[in-house]
C-alpha cells in the first residue's frame, strides 16, 4: 500500500526541499514520487524545487508540478498578480492519489508554511492533507524563534485534525548556537512530536550521489535512516 506524507514547513526558506529530497533518498529500494503543488518565483524552463528533490534524491523519484508562478509570492497571490488559474486543494489530492497508484512513496511539499493560501477562497496545504487523510512532516528551523512557530504549526495541525508525523530540522549549522543546541531536546515537546532528524547546512550544494549516501544518516529510524538526536 503506497504511503502518502505531506512535507510542510513553519515558514520559507528553511531547507524543506532539501528535507523532502532527504526522506525520498532514504526510501531506498522504493518508488517515490514529489509532487510539488505551486511553484513560484521562476521562468518557464527554469528547474524547480521538485526537479531539485529528483537531483539529490537520484533516478528513483519522479518530480510533479502542479502549476507555476513567475513572482516570489505565496501561490494565490502570485496567481492572481499573473492572470493564471490557481491550484486547489482538491487537485493536490487528486494529483497525490493518482501518483499512490504508481509509486509506494509519495511526498507532497508545501510552498512556505502549513496555512499559506492556495487560492482566493483560503485553501491550504492543510485543506490538501485533510482531503488525503495523509500525515505532516514539519521542516524547521534550528535557532531561536523555531520553537514558537513549531507550536503554532502544531497546533494549527491538531485544530484541523491532522497528524503531526515529526518535525526535522532543515539546516543544522556545524556548531550550533546555544538556541539550536536546547531546540534539540525542546521541540518534540513544541511539536507534540519526535525529532526526527537534522539535515546539516549546506547538503543541498552536495553532489546527487553524495546527498543521497549520507540522506539516511540524517532522518531517524521513522524516516528510513539511522540518526538519533545527541
Amino acid at each position: 500500500m503506497s504511503t502518502i506524507l505531506v512535507v510542510s514547513g513553519t515558514g520559507t526558506e528553511i531547507g524543506k526541499t532539501v528535507v523532502t529530497a532527504a526522506v525520498a533518498a532514504a526510501a531506498r529500494g522504493c518508488r517515490v514520487a514529489v509532487l510539488k503543488p505551486a511553484q513560484t518565483g521562476l521562468a518557464p524552463g527554469e528547474p524547480g524545487d521538485a526537479a531539485e528533490v529528483a537531483r539529490l534524491a537520484g533516478s528513483h523519484a519522479t518530480a510533479v508540478e502542479l502549476a507555476r508562478f513567475p513572482e516570489p509570492l505565496a501561490p494565490a497571490t502570485a496567481a492572481r498578480r499573473a492572470g493564471l488559474v490557481p491550484v486547489r486543494p482538491y487537485e493536490v489530492a487528486e494529483a497525490a492519489e493518482k501518483l499512490a497508484t504508481e509509486h509506494d512513496l509519495v511526498l507532497v511539499e508545501g510552498a512556505g508554511g502549513l496555512l499559506v493560501r492556495f487560492d482566493d477562497e483560503g485553501g491550504t496545504l492543510a485543506d490538501a492533507a485533510r482531503l488525503l487523510s495523509a500525515p505532516v512532516l514539519v521542516v524547521a528551523p534550528a535557532g531561536l524563534g523555531t520553537l514558537n512557530a513549531t507550536t503554532l504549526t502544531a497546533e494549527a495541525l491538531r485544530n484541523r485534525g491532522l497528524s503531526c508525523r515529526g518535525v526535522v530540522i532543515g539546516s543544522m549549522p556545524a556548531e550550533p548556537d546555544l538556541a539550536a543546541r536546547c531546540n534539540i531536546e525542546d521541540l518534540p515537546e513544541a511539536a507534540g512530536a519526535p525529532l526526527l532528524g537534522a539535515v546539516p547546512a549546506g547538503a543541498g550544494s552536495l553532489s546527487g550521489a553524495a546527498f543521497a549516501a549520507r540522506a539516511p544518516g540524517w532522518l531517524a529510524p521513522e524516516l528510513g535512516g539511522t540518526w538519533a538526536p545527541r
